[in-house]
């Protein structure tokens, strides 16, 4: 496809990325600390640490990795929420040549087994907290030579901190500490080891450096096999539409409320921002909204990113409007569908606009970004990002034409090498011309800027007519009464489906029939969800996307 998304390019972005900047991600890490050595990195509940102690903790952390046995390729499982831990054994296992497996640390014994064995790590880091879910699966994981286990205070113990009680009381709201037997203390590593006695290794874009594995809501989790090269390319792709528009030289200053663990967070926050030498405020637990919006209100923040339920969130919170918006100069949503009805009520409370991102694991993750300084919400994902290539196609692979809906297909240096041990499901995720087959159906206009309609395997069949269910949600999200809507479709025997609704209301006195007339008039009638139910919360993914397999498996309560 013609790249007709290049003439409204934002000035400034290139149409091609230098993927030769760095040869890996390490070599970025150990040129941004030297250059920002003196600034900070990372903040997280009041303690700090500066480009440098970073650093150092990270060749310590490599360096004791490399001391017991581990050599490049070794898969490293890192088990934690946004704790200040988190990024030095990130780059501690990047440095040592190890590849990073990411664990949701809220995943049962059974998810944790199967992703683990799966990927057949030889060291895993946990949290102390959440080390019971380890202890669980560790009989069926004899591959497991190392655990690691991470506490509190282990950040105070090398580097001064402050409010240690407060950081406990926090992290105690999510679940009881665990005494894991045999479990080698982090405290320990960066204390006994020594940043000198790390060797470096080479490494290059063909190097594997994240075995990131896919949700696995349709299924069991695959493992993405991302290369130095994908991330490296990704970072830069994002580095260059975001430079125009950020102060750079260390004087940023980004929200991180999605778990690092994440892969949107990963590249958009950790990486990018490193390399902009930019301060990363981490946040523990963005559901105590409370809490979240007291730290907001410490800092003068330039950059924030987040999902559509957590902005809903932090502007359903009346305090939301006493933190200070002077200074932000880029809010980005990703990870699910911004809807009109948040974006625009976030520029109305922020008098910033808020802009869509459009990526999946796969792709490292980002396709497509919407030009920073869009005065009003459009719709879509945004333009392909410098390097890529995209195409819409039918079930026949054919390409379509424009404003023709098909399956988004992408092609660039962030696509990943392959599913780990799954060949089969490598060759149907790639066309025979190499590109990527993202599963999500939508369209390009005439100006290059990429509509989504919905997930393909998410379609409601409507008596032989296709419904998205994110129309159906926008239109619902709009009326003054629902605080969360989730689409989904509800078996109608031999008719197919019928579109049933999901709410979560505002209006305590919301019913029914008026969400139902309310959608009649914005709506043609085979759209119109015939069934409408009212929960206090829709279940959802630590990163606050909506789980609406969940949704559908669960039967409706009696009243």
């Amino acid at each position: 496809m013609e790249k007709i998304w290049l003439k409204n390019y934002p000035n400034g972005v290139p149409a091609e990325i230098n993927i030769d900047d760095y040869a890996s991600l390490a070599e970025l890490f150990n040129q941004s600390c030297e250059q920002f050595a003196g600034s900070t990195a990372y903040i997280s509940m009041g303690c700090s640490l500066s480009y440098t102690q970073l650093h150092d903790a990270a060749c310590r952390f490599a360096a004791w990795l490399q001391a017991n046995g581990a050599t490049p390729g070794t898969r490293v499982a890192l088990m934690m929420p946004n704790v200040l831990q988190y990024p030095v054994a990130l780059f501690g296992t990047l440095l040592a040549g190890c590849v990073v497996v990411n664990c949701n640390p809220l995943y049962t014994a059974r998810e944790l087994e199967h992703q683990l064995k799966d990927a057949e790590a030889e060291f895993v880091v946990v949290v102390e907290n959440f080390a019971h879910t380890l202890e669980a699966a560790r009989p069926a994981l004899p591959m497991l030579k190392h655990v690691i286990v991470a506490t509190l205070g282990d950040m105070l113990g090398a580097f001064k901190g402050t409010v240690l009680n407060l950081i406990v009381r926090h992290i105690k709201k999510m679940v009881p500490a665990w005494s894991l037997p045999g479990h080698i203390p982090f405290a320990h590593i960066l204390k006994q080891s020594k940043a000198t006695d790390f060797t470096p290794v080479s490494l290059n874009h063909s190097d594997m450096a994240f075995l990131q594995y896919t949700g696995g809501t349709t299924g069991v989790a695959k493992g993405a096999v991302l290369t130095h090269g994908n991330l490296v390319a990704n970072l830069c792709q994002a580095y260059a539409w975001v430079k125009p528009y950020v102060k750079a030289n260390g004087k940023d200053f980004v929200v991180t409320a999605l778990p690092l663990y994440h892969i949107f967070a990963l590249t958009a926050n950790c990486l990018t921002f490193i390399r902009l030498g930019a301060t990363n405020l981490l946040i523990l637990n963005p559901r105590d909204i409370p809490a979240f919006i007291k730290e907001l209100r410490k800092y003068p923040f330039t950059a924030f990113t987040g999902v559509n339920t957590l902005f809903n969130a932090l502007m359903n919170n009346p305090e939301f409007k006493s933190v200070s918006f002077d200074s932000l100069s880029l809010t980005l949503g990703g990870g699910m569908a911004v809807q009109r009805p948040v974006a625009e009520r976030w520029q109305q409370i922020t008098c910033k606009p808020l802009t869509q991102a459009y990526g999946l694991t796969e792709t490292s993750p980002a396709v497509t970004i919407n030009p920073l300084d869009l005065k009003t919400f459009n719709g879509a994902i945004g333009l392909p990002v410098p390097s890529t290539d995209i195409s819409f196609r039918n079930d026949a692979g054919e390409e379509l034409g424009i404003n023709e809906t098909g399956e988004l297909c992408v092609k660039g240096p962030q696509v990943m090498r392959e599913y780990w041990k799954r060949e089969s499901e490598t060759q149907k995720a790639f066309e025979p011309d190499g590109f990527l087959r993202t599963g999500d159906m939508g369209y390009i206009d005439e100006n290059g800027y990429i509509f989504l309609v919905d997930r393909k395997k998410e379609l409601i069949i409507v008596s032989g007519f296709n419904v998205y269910p994110s129309e159906i949600e926008e239109v619902v999200a709009s009326h003054p009464g629902v605080n969360e809507v989730a689409a989904i479709g509800s078996d109608n025997g031999a008719a197919g489906e019928v579109v049933k609704i999901v709410v979560v209301r505002k209006d305590p006195s919301l019913t029914e029939q008026a969400l139902i007339d309310f959608c009649r008039k914005e709506l043609t009638g085979y759209k119109v969800p015939k069934i409408v139910e009212f929960r206090d919360e829709l279940p959802k993914s630590p990163v606050g996307k909506i789980l609406k397999r969940e949704l559908k498996d669960r039967p409706k309560k009696p009243e």
